[in-house]
């Protein structure tokens, strides 16, 4: 199939024309701006004249580091009409995406150059990628197959705009090595682009849910941080980074700058859970943009989202290291947001341990279920924030103390987690035989656990070669819980050993159907039931025994998985369940999550048309087809971090290390 035919026929579409700004300054605005009404926690977007079909596609060169006030005017009568189509037969007058034919090389490049100056995006759209002597144009593919044969057996037929393609050009694309996309890869990519906000023009976002069928949608027709995730990943992975760059831009301004000044006020540095982009009238039949974030105050339980700062910064590095354009992270407005989201989660506080102190229901599982005080999925997030921030922070006289503060984290926290939190065959068996009610320094049971608070499922359920990190530890208290979310997260940040990490693995294998069953993944194991289950959810309705965040398969947590097994070669687990979501997903309509002990029904109030659902299929399946890509978004073992100890700072006598005794376990 020739490659001109194919961009001939290709159903994307360019607009014809571009936003037109009556301050052509607004973009190339670089410097810190900050907002004359800091009291407010609302973000307005103003202009002049009507905007024309816009494709959230194009890309800009430059974006502000702050909001400029400009108004907007729209036709009571007229709506604007929000284009995502591309036309390649238009004129260049918006900038193309850029697809970068090595991002690895480009990542080690900005690690190893001491170069301040500012990367700029190559925008040749005349580069084109080499395959056994045929010239393909990277807007065409999306991943060049090292091998000939495509997996699968049958290969889809490819879309054009009239749909006339044929099995002939589709064969012909295998043998060039072209990846066509399956039909409901096709579907996915409908759905998440039809999930895309929009604010003054641009794409800042997916809403959590898009359910044409659902009368009440609550807050799912908000952008939430930590939903957007996968579908950034899927964006980036795809080689259209504009929205990702305007979400972190606009969350970024969302965050709270002012200084505490009574108990209802987020604390300096907290990120939002989510925003909701509205339309204000004004007078003269004319509307106002305003971008309008939760920071809790609206949320069930009222709690504060302590996972969204985390997810922030997660996903500011993720961008760096997929697009190669490291000038965000390098902003000042950035940096200022990196430090206050650490200075709140480094605050000095009353806690003996490196683990963050949290209330219940400050992360995923958003309800009351039992994972206040040190929940392993916030300290898993806690600790890829941490290490991200090391590789994004500029290294200078304001940032130095900053730098070794989260240095001396990072090594308490690995060893803590790795440590305490740690169970398998052979700790269970030391947890049972454990002494109580000591004290001295030297003690083994220091956090005082009574061995009777093993529960019964557990001592039949571990399997003999696996291992997992618990849900959480506090005094005289560990939630032997598995929580899918941070067992995968250790994995990927490398907060586990590689033993244990490898041990993880083993143990979704090992119990593949209470873990995995016919949906993937369970977000715990086992869901609380009888008494227990009106003691640790009061009693909540839709945290039933194996439904929500009680033991519901969660179809998000894919990605997640899939990233974990591409770090530790394990691509068979990940395909294996790829496969079964794919059998299901689109057939059920993309549910939120399932029920039952197995998942196989949907959730019973499960949201259909879940865009985290969409965006993890989508990624998940990206990052198998180029698994080197993957490979950018995890953490490999930092053995530096292992010889920082503020034990050895200390003069005093009374400070006794206690890392010696554990030195096998840590560099395993």
């Amino acid at each position: 199939m020739s490659v001109m035919n194919f961009i001939r026929n290709s159903p994307m579409k360019l607009p014809s024309r571009v936003l037109n700004l009556r301050n052509s300054s607004f973009f190339g605005f670089r410097h810190w701006f900050h907002h004359p009404f800091p009291c407010e926690q609302k973000l307005f977007c103003k202009t002049n004249a009507f905007l024309p079909n816009f494709s959230y596609n194009s890309q800009f060169h430059a974006y502000p580091s702050r909001f400029l006030p400009f108004r907007r005017v729209i036709n009571n009568t007229k709506k604007p009409n929000w284009s995502t189509s591309l036309d390649l037969s238009q004129s260049g007058s918006v900038s193309r995406p850029y697809v970068s034919t090595d991002v690895r090389v480009a990542s080690r490049v900005r690690d190893l150059s001491t170069s301040v100056e500012t990367r700029v995006k190559d925008q040749n759209l005349d580069k084109f990628y080499l395959q056994n002597g045929i010239n393909v144009n990277p807007f065409v593919v999306e991943r060049i197959e090292k091998d000939e044969n495509v997996l699968g057996g049958e290969v889809p037929v490819a879309e054009d705009v009239n749909n006339v393609k044929n099995i002939g050009e589709a064969l012909e694309g295998r043998k060039s090595g072209i990846k066509v996309e399956s039909d409901i890869e096709k579907e996915a990519w409908n759905l998440l682009r039809g999930a895309v906000v929009t604010y003054c023009g641009s794409p800042v976002g997916t809403v959590a849910a898009n359910d044409p069928g659902d009368k009440q949608p609550l807050n799912y027709d908000q952008v939430f941080i930590r939903d957007f995730v996968p579908s950034a990943l899927a964006f980036l992975l795809k080689g259209e980074g504009e929205i990702v760059k305007n979400f972190l831009l606009h969350t970024l301004q969302l965050q709270s700058w002012e200084k505490t000044v009574d108990c209802y006020s987020p604390g300096q540095g907290l990120m939002p859970a989510s925003f909701k982009v509205r339309t204000v009238p004004l007078d003269g039949n004319k509307f106002e943009e305003v971008l309008d974030p939760d920071f809790g105050e609206s949320a069930i339980g009222r709690v504060a989202p302590v996972d969204s700062g985390l997810w922030w910064i997660i996903l500011l590095r993720a961008y760096g290291k997929i697009t190669g354009d490291c000038t965000l992270q390098e902003r000042v407005d950035v940096q200022t947001g990196i430090k206050l989201i650490l200075n709140l989660c480094l605050a000095d506080g009353f806690d003996m341990f490196p683990s963050l102190l949290v209330t219940d229901g400050s992360c995923m599982i958003d309800r009351r279920m039992g994972i206040h005080g040190h929940p392993l999925e916030i300290q898993a997030l806690f600790y890829a924030a941490l290490r991200s921030s090391l590789e994004m922070l500029t290294a200078n006289e304001s940032s130095k103390n900053l730098i070794r503060a989260i240095n001396n984290r990072l090594s308490a926290l690995s060893f803590h987690i790795r440590e305490y939190y740690w169970v398998d065959m052979k700790k269970i068996n030391e947890i049972y035989r454990y002494k109580t009610e000591e004290y001295s320094m030297d003690a083994t049971n220091k956090f005082n656990i009574y061995p009777e608070q093993i529960p019964s499922w557990l001592m039949d359920w571990i399997p003999e070669e696996g291992g997992y990190l618990i849900g959480n530890l506090q005094p005289a208290h560990m939630d032997f819980r598995f929580f899918t979310l941070g067992n995968l997260w250790s994995i990927v940040s490398s907060l586990g050993t590689p033993k244990q990490n490898e041990a993880i693995l083993n143990l979704v294998e090992a119990k593949w159907g209470d873990i995995v069953g016919h949906m993937p993944l369970k977000i715990l194991y086992p869901a609380v039931e009888n008494e227990e289950w009106r003691i640790i959810t009061g009693s909540d309705p839709k945290n039933t025994p194996w439904s929500y965040h009680n033991g519901g398969s969660w179809p998000t947590l894919l990605w997640q998985f899939t990233l974990a097994c591409i770090k530790m070669r394990r691509l068979e687990l990940a395909e294996k369940a790829v496969a079964l979501a794919e059998k299901r997903l689109s057939i059920d309509h993309w549910p939120e999550y399932y029920d039952t002990r197995n998942g196989k029904f949907i959730g019973k109030q499960s949201r259909l048309y879940q865009t985290w659902s969409i965006a993890g299929f989508l990624t998940s399946k990206m990052m198998l087809e180029n698994p080197e890509t993957a490979s950018l978004l995890f953490w490999d073992e930092d053995y530096n971090l292992l010889e920082i100890c503020v034990c050895g700072l200390s003069k005093s006598g009374r400070k006794k290390c206690s890392r010696g005794a554990a030195r096998s376990q840590i560099l395993i």
